[in-house]
């Protein structure tokens, strides 16, 4: 059996492939503007051409143009692979229509421009006809395998990015702990992923359930709101749209639920009201409120256990100062007690000078008591804050100077060496409190050394502070005690326990207040020094004689 020749078509019968495929209309080209809600400024492009009919048929004469050129030199049945590339391109960017039309498209201009007779849609041989059934049905398989692996690739794009979105919103939860905050983070990562608008309700002190307040991307919530959000937290179950509770509603509630139970509601209203009815994107939106539910769970966790941690502070401190409290207010007063009581109860007068060493023992101890009250009172302002200063230009040695003189009594024969310079500045402070800090440092000084040790104060002067320094010869403080002692009712060591354990301190509170430092370190020699700063912070006012 011999080959058949294949005669071409005359030329006077070759069709003009140029007129009979129009360019398309370079008018409709523009894309779409794909915020739907925003109305276009001028008219809509038909609904025919943006999905992609029109492409289909210019890719189909675009496949006839380039199949004719190839036409005397490749058999017809060569020529199918042409469309079904064109149809593959079809259904690739555009939708199920489009790919349709183009395997029709496909086999009429196959049969009309390549199959005998040609320029007609006549089949001479009948075998042509299966060849066409197989190419219909070839062209329809293609299109609908690539809708389906582009409908699979764009949900895997979506699954990617909102993974993305998820992993992100989880980082910065994770670094946040106040609850606003992290209500302000979701809002905004569920707002941009699902393209819609966002209400947190949450309930307030009074377990009243209102909306979280929000920078941006929420919505006004009214009372329907409120009463769908308690809904769900009853029943812990979402309602709204497209649930069997409340369907009709513009946005869906989600609870966020806790391991305690419910602990708000995300209320969702989407921009278009079937973005959310598949399954896929709902799963995924659970998956960010249940992200948010943990966050916000953690947080309060976080904060309870951080009121357990005060309220065992408080009662701890609570127990220390009754006890330290307890124990210095009953050894004066039963000094005083005794001392009042021999003086009323003796039966023949004392001696004067049994007299004058009893009354001093009741003042001394009356005025050691009125120290701990003003130490307690003042530790109270400092606390809560009260605590004002009263700053005005004092000389530092007249503060010295009367911090000694009240404690006159209590120095006794104790050799205390001041070292000021002449030239000293002065000194913006409220000078009770500065007096009030030595006095705490000097009475700490005699506490807690033999009674022929020697103390001294120093100060020295930058042109931006002035330091102070209180030093004695005791036995100094142990490893780790230097910024131990300067907290409340805290004894050191090898000391003797007298006093509350708040001088220090309220020495503490009053400089920081001021704007200073205070530390303690051990000396070489044996005994520890104390030491302060006070900041000069501008030139004290020069005083101008009258007749100048």
């Amino acid at each position: 059996m011999g080959s058949r020749k294949r005669d071409p078509p005359a030329a006077c019968h070759r069709p003009a492939l140029s007129g009979t495929s129009p360019a398309p209309d370079r008018r409709y080209t523009a894309e779409v503007p794909r915020d739907l809600t925003t109305p276009p400024e001028r008219p809509a492009v038909p609904a025919w051409l943006t999905a992609g009919y029109a492409q289909a048929v210019a890719v189909v004469a675009a496949a006839t143009g380039l199949s004719w050129l190839m036409f005397p030199f490749v058999d017809p049945a060569n020529l199918i692979m042409t469309y079904l590339l064109g149809v593959v391109v079809i259904a690739t960017r555009y939708g199920r229509g489009a790919s349709v039309l183009a395997s029709a498209s496909s086999v009429a201009a196959f049969d009309f421009f390549f199959v005998p007779p040609h320029l007609t849609f006549v089949v001479a041989d009948t075998q042509y006809v299966m060849t066409f059934a197989v190419m219909l049905v070839v062209g329809l398989v293609i299109s609908g395998l690539t809708l389906r692996i582009r409908r699979q690739a764009e949900a895997a794009r979506q699954r990617e990015q909102r993974t993305a979105a998820l992993y992100a919103m989880s980082r910065e939860l994770a670094g946040t702990g106040a609850v606003e905050d992290l209500v302000g983070i979701a809002v905004r990562h569920i707002a941009d992923v699902f393209g819609a608008e966002i209400a947190v309700l949450l309930p307030d002190a009074e377990g009243r359930l209102a909306a979280s307040p929000l920078e941006g991307g929420g919505f006004a919530v009214d009372e329907n709101d409120l009463e769908l959000g308690r809904w769900v937290i009853e029943h812990r179950r979402p309602a709204g749209l497209g649930t069997a509770t409340s369907a009709s509603a513009r946005a869906l509630y989600l609870p966020l639920l806790g391991h305690r139970g419910a602990l708000g509601v995300v209320s969702v209203r989407p921009r278009q009201r079937d973005a959310l009815r598949t399954p896929e994107p709902l799963r995924q939106l659970e998956t960010f409120v249940n992200q948010t539910a943990l966050a916000l769970e953690r947080a309060r966790l976080a904060d309870e256990a951080q009121e357990a941690r005060v309220r065992a502070e408080t009662e701890r401190l609570r127990s220390a100062l009754l006890t330290s409290v307890s124990h210095d207010l009953r050894t004066p007063l039963a000094a005083i007690t005794g001392a009042a009581t021999t003086m009323l109860d003796s039966g023949a007068p004392l001696d004067q000078r049994v007299q004058r060493e009893l009354l001093e023992s009741i003042r001394d101890e009356a005025e050691r008591l009125n120290r701990l009250v003003q130490n307690l009172l003042q530790m109270t302002r400092l606390e809560s804050g009260a605590l004002q200063l009263h700053r005005d230009w004092h000389p530092l040695e007249e503060v010295v100077g009367a911090a000694l003189g009240r404690l006159a009594r209590s120095l006794g024969d104790r050799r205390v060496t001041v070292s000021l310079p002449p030239d000293l500045p002065l000194v913006a402070i409220d000078d009770v409190l500065i007096e009030q800090v030595l006095l705490n440092l000097l009475d700490n000084a005699v506490k807690h050394t033999p009674p022929d040790s020697a103390i001294r104060i120093i100060a020295t002067a930058t042109d931006r502070k002035v330091t102070v320094e209180i030093a004695d010869h005791g036995p100094g403080l142990r490893a780790g005690e230097e910024d131990r002692v300067f907290e409340k009712f805290y004894q050191a060591g090898p000391r003797t326990r007298q006093g509350a354990g708040l001088g220090l301190a309220i020495c503490r509170g009053i400089i920081e207040a001021h704007g200073g430092r205070i530390w303690a370190h051990n000396l070489p020699e044996g005994g520890v020094a104390f030491l302060f700063t006070l900041p000069l912070t501008a030139a004290p006012p020069v005083s101008v004689p009258a007749d100048a």
